[in-house]
């Protein structure tokens, strides 16, 4: 049986990776596991012990942050999940729908989209707006007629995003930047960017210091940055993306609510908890229990299935078992079944990058980060197993407990 303890020590002792930082807690906060193992490299050269303080990148575990920031403008009146966001966002309603490639495999073949984009839709991923390395015509448009966005710099979210949609919107379900967008909004909407709302409505009232988009610049969150090394010396997150150039993070400005976010674990598992225990701090609990609902219409809802059933579902399914029946809420996936001694029905989940996973289980009361800090070259396969020994042997630890 794989243990975190003899997993993720095993991994360190032939260099797969250089440590982690998992952090898992029920409601009421008696049982609690936080956990740093390893060592990050300082700039410099010296190694010293990963703590749980050290900063983070979130990558896509910034989403569920920028899901509740959007919830929290529901709340307020500014937005609604079903409404035209046409005055707040015109450049998502005069997005076309890219339905192929004429026969000279040069010209786009556009067509009007049909009915306008919802809030929802971005927070679900069933709005047409997909990745260009997840989608093929989007990359080949995206290669054709937006070439200066692969190498250059200081990009916001409209310059960066600016391609067609892969699909009619709330048709279908692909991963996407609707999230990046989703941020954009609550911009426009609250006049503020999105590090400062997030600060003021969820960062403050968890007693939350450490939190910062890229790039990092306040000095004592710099010296505590994970991806500041020697591998990774603009700290762009290169390895939690799997190694290259650093992704994203080497191109943008501005805030981007689908990736950007660094900030600690414990800080982190602050914002689960209080979603877990349904506090009332962050939102209503009326709006909590939506999150935890399927979003996806009966057209996203076979597009999100063929996702998951695909090549690249076992990214989109985030450690669950093909066999188990899923679906989307309001801020990642959603089991739709309880597992055994493991997750419970209508857990959300999500990740970030190949190094990140997270969950809330308010059936099993459990909430838990866990961040493994990978080694470059980047071996995917033993991320992904360590990812899932953090899922089950944390249940295994609080059966123990509980018992």
């Amino acid at each position: 049986m794989d243990t975190i303890e003899t997993s993720y020590n095993a991994a360190i002792a032939v260099g797969k990776i250089n440590g982690a930082v998992l952090c898992a807690t029920n409601a009421a906060g008696t049982f609690t596991s936080n956990t740093a193992l390893g060592t990050r490299t300082l700039l410099s050269g010296e190694k010293i012990a990963q703590d749980l303080s050290d900063v983070l990148f979130l990558a896509s575990a910034t989403k569920i942050l920028t899901t509740i920031a959007a919830l929290q403008c529901v709340e307020d009146g500014l937005l609604t999940l079903t409404g035209d966001l046409s005055t707040l966002a015109p450049e998502l309603a005069s997005k076309q729908v890219l339905t192929g490639f004429a026969p000279d495999g040069e010209t786009p073949i556009l067509e009007n989209a049909t009915r306008n984009i919802t809030l929802e839709m971005l927070l679900t991923h069933s709005s047409g707006l997909a990745y260009h390395f997840l989608h093929a015509d989007i990359g080949k448009w995206r290669e054709k007629f937006a070439p200066q966005n692969e190498t250059a710099r200081g990009l916001t979210v409209e310059e960066l995003f600016s391609y067609p949609l892969a699909f009619q919107p709330g048709s279908s379900w692909m991963y996407g930047p609707g999230l990046d967008w989703a941020g954009r909004i609550i911009e426009r909407a609250t006049g503020r960017t999105l590090l400062e709302f997030m600060q003021k409505r969820i960062f403050d009232p968890l007693d939350i210091t450490d939190a910062q988009f890229y790039l990092v610049t306040r000095p004592e969150l710099r010296e505590r940055l994970v991806d500041l090394n020697p591998d990774d010396p603009d700290a762009v997150g290169r390895a939690v993306l799997g190694g290259g150039t650093g992704g994203p993070n080497s191109r943008t400005r501005g805030d981007f609510g689908g990736q950007g976010l660094f900030m600690s674990g414990q800080s982190f598992i602050k914002v689960l908890h209080s979603i877990l225990a349904n506090d009332g701090t962050l939102l209503a609990p009326r709006t909590v229990e939506d999150m935890f609902t399927e979003h996806l219409s009966p057209e996203a809802k076979e597009g999100h299935q063929a996702a998951l059933a695909s090549p690249g579902g076992i990214f989109f399914r985030v450690g669950v078992d093909p066999e188990m029946k899923m679906g989307h809420g309001l801020g990642g996936l959603l089991t739709l079944e309880s597992v055994q001694g493991w997750y419970g029905e209508r857990t959300l989940t999500w990740g970030g990058g190949l190094t990140l996973t997270w969950f809330i289980d308010r059936e099993n009361d459990l909430c838990g980060v866990g961040a493994v800090q990978a080694s470059l070259p980047v071996d995917g396969k033993v991320a992904m197993a360590l990812k899932q020994t953090f899922r089950r042997d944390i249940y295994r630890k609080y059966a123990a407990w509980r018992g």
